[in-house]
């Protein structure tokens, strides 16, 4: 007992229609929390399955001896943000382990790695599979990568731990949390990222319609709401669109000139291509208000440092 590590650890695990795989993921997790740590508690957030994933939670937690198992159950489908916030809410420990899926390609002390690495003045410590990405996730992070101020570079992760102070920041930051890692990448406290091997052994499992859906609508509001892709699209379509109309304009006084139009023609086309025009422009206008609004609300802070040091006794 004098051995473990008394700091109180707790573990968010996200579970949706996981029961094939639920129990070995589950029973992992307890034995390394029960082996190092004094004081531990798991919360299973179970965002609505519809298949036997919570009768196998509460089967594994039997086992626990001291770590206490909890679940909460979404009343309906949240998706995995919502409810991972959820169950962060709850969570009481000094460090909290972040479990986005229960797909375990990993070896149990990689979970000990990444909390080792937060000792070392780190407040979020994330593990990330040594392996090629996703095309999509290729593209959906190279875009957000290249289109965002942070620092952060951000790619495929299994798991990460925080700090309480990370908690702690990102309430007072955000009401709401849309992406969390984002929100993370934003908060200004010290990153690290570690790579694991994944296991020779890795299991393929079916994905969820549902969820697949959802990381799809979620991937799309992320990129407009923390990157500047969709207010570029918009400023480059209404720069065009202007131009445009001012083409139209020049083109009507051209005919004008040189030709002889039909009665009222140029007058309509310069009409048009003056209303088109400012249109444009109050779109401008109307975007970057837009922008602005999605600055305040989203990516809202009072001030980053990521750290305080005494230089004086």
């Amino acid at each position: 007992m004098g051995n473990k590590e008394q700091n109180f650890i707790s573990a968010v695990v996200y579970v949706h229609n996981a029961a094939d795989r639920i129990e070995q993921f589950l029973q992992t997790i307890i034995n390394v929390l029960e082996e190092n740590f004094s004081h531990s508690e798991i919360i299973c957030v179970n965002d609505f399955s519809n298949d036997e994933s919570l009768e196998v939670i509460k089967k594994v937690s039997k086992f626990a001896k001291q770590t206490t198992v909890s679940v909460l159950n979404m009343s309906y489908f949240h998706g995995m943000e919502t409810a991972m916030n959820a169950g962060v809410d709850i969570a009481i420990g000094d460090f909290v382990f972040e479990f986005d899926t229960t797909i375990q390609d990993f070896e149990s002390e990689e979970i000990l790695k990444v909390y080792r690495k937060s000792l070392e003045g780190y407040d979020i410590v994330s593990a990330s599979p040594d392996k090629k990405q996703k095309l999509t996730s290729s593209l959906f992070y190279y875009v957000f990568d290249k289109f965002t101020v942070s620092s952060y570079q951000f790619s495929t992760e299994s798991f990460r731990i925080l700090s309480r102070r990370v908690i702690n920041r990102i309430s007072s930051m955000n009401k709401t949390v849309p992406y969390r890692k984002a929100i993370y990448a934003n908060c200004g406290l010290k990153t690290a990222n570690i790579r694991y091997t994944v296991k020779s052994a890795e299991k393929k499992y079916k994905s969820d319609k549902t969820e697949n859906k959802y990381r799809k609508t979620l991937a799309t509001d992320t990129l407009i709401l923390f990157t500047e892709v969709g207010f570029r699209f918009s400023m480059v379509m209404t720069a065009l669109m202007m131009l445009v109309a001012a083409f139209m304009a020049v083109y009507a006084v051209v005919i004008y000139l040189l030709s002889k139009p039909v009665a009222g023609w140029t007058t309509t086309i310069l009409f048009l291509a003056l209303a088109f025009f400012g249109l444009f422009g109050i779109l401008t206008i109307v975007i970057k208000y837009l922008q602005i609004l999605v600055n305040l609300v989203f990516k809202r802070k009072r001030y980053s440092f990521e750290s305080i040091e005494k230089l004086t006794k």
